[in-house]
């Protein structure tokens, strides 16, 4: 195996944006016992700096592989269709429509009930965006309308961050 391999190569699992979760966390305990610099420490410091690499390595392909976010903008990047969020927020008019809703709501809403009910409503367009994700990478292998769902994944995200931090407040 190679320094360079992509994640899914090193994990040894399906280049696609659905992935059992049980399997990465086995794989990744599996690579960092290969991995540890403790069974090098008998070959010298080569070799121990060589598995500290590998380690690193396996950790970011880990980080990457067990975030759906981060594998599904991954496999874009892999099939030729970068994110580029910082230079591409172009969104459809009706997300851009649900987010001012989403906000007015997180504004206006004071009460537990109705913070609870927001996140519930975030949760599940979350689910739906990473259906819609599972559906254009892995089965219709269209990683430039990936893209798209990618971004609005990324607001989802953000926006559930802010809404637990008021509900944090609020508890």
């Amino acid at each position: 195996m190679s320094l360079q391999a992509n994640d899914f190569e090193l994990f040894d699992v399906p280049a696609q944006f659905a992935q059992d979760r049980a399997q990465l966390d086995t794989r990744w305990k599996a690579l960092q016992r290969e991995a540890h610099p403790d069974r090098f420490a008998a070959e010298g410091a080569a070799a121990q700096r060589m598995a500290m690499q590998w380690s690193v390595r396996i950790n970011e392909a880990y980080q990457r592989l067990k975030d759906p976010l981060k594998r599904a903008a991954y496999l874009c990047e892999l099939r030729g269709a970068p994110v580029q969020a910082e230079n591409n927020t172009a969104m459809p008019a009706s997300f851009l429509m649900q987010q001012m809703a989403w906000r007015e709501s997180l504004d206006d809403t004071e009460s537990l009930e109705g913070l609870e009910a927001l996140a519930d409503e975030v949760s599940a367009q979350q689910r739906r965006v990473q259906l819609e994700l599972a559906r254009l990478l892995d089965e219709a292998q269209d990683p430039a309308q990936a893209v798209g769902q990618v971004r609005a994944l990324m607001f989802i995200e953000r926006f559930t961050q802010e809404v637990n931090a008021k509900l944090d407040q609020l508890t």
